[in-house]
């Protein structure tokens, strides 16, 4: 999916804690101007915001230490666009198994916190995601959620072969259990950036 002609927007990308500077890497290579956001007032002016991987309590603590919880809710309540990978997905669901702090509850998903075990039961696999198209996408999970339920206005994008949601949308949100900036493939980014573009 291509961007090349398209008007550069602005991304922010959440970086208290977790793969954010990945992320910003990322975005740049499709010609955005991707800024880190540490504070409230940094989120003025953007287009879409993406909340990265790491540590879900941490970032959350974080979040709300400087100001950053309510602002993104009322975005995501706006429709503003938003990308959560791993820990992004888990501060974007409505629910969420194992987790001791109140989500953002965005997103009508709930959530299973280190569905698939510790650090060292991290693991890579294909994963069909037909918004993106072929070939498969190489999936990056590193004590990654899963997708335990979704509401009727939630599509999900992705399923692991034992049925389990891995990738969903609502509205202008995505959600992404693996970490799409830990891989070459710029593709999940560029559907990102469609969103925020007014595309499908």
């Amino acid at each position: 999916m291509s961007t090349r002609g398209i008007r550069a927007k602005k991304i922010g990308v959440l970086a208290q804690q977790g793969a954010f500077s990945e992320h910003i890497a990322l975005l740049r290579r499709l010609d955005v101007e991707a800024f880190p956001v540490r504070l409230a007032k940094e989120l003025e002016g953007l287009d879409g915001l993406v909340i990265p991987g790491g540590e879900s309590t941490t970032i959350g603590k974080l979040m709300k230490e400087y100001g950053l919880t309510e602002p993104v809710r009322g975005l995501a309540k706006e429709g503003f666009p938003i990308l959560g990978t791993c820990a992004g997905m888990i501060l974007l669901a409505k629910r969420v198994s194992g987790l001791n702090l109140e989500p953002l509850g965005a997103m009508d998903i709930e959530v299973k916190r280190s569905a698939f075990g510790r650090q060292v039961d991290s693991f890579e696999t294909d994963l069909e995601i037909p918004v993106i198209g072929e070939p498969p996408f190489r999936g990056v999970f590193i004590r990654a959620p899963f997708i335990e339920r979704a509401g009727d206005g939630v599509e999900i994008l992705a399923r692991l072969p034992n049925g389990v949601g891995v990738a969903a949308r609502q509205g202008n949100m995505v959600a992404l259990a693996f970490h799409p900036e830990l891989t070459n493939d710029p593709r999940l980014h560029a559907y990102f950036l469609g969103i925020v573009h007014g595309g499908r």
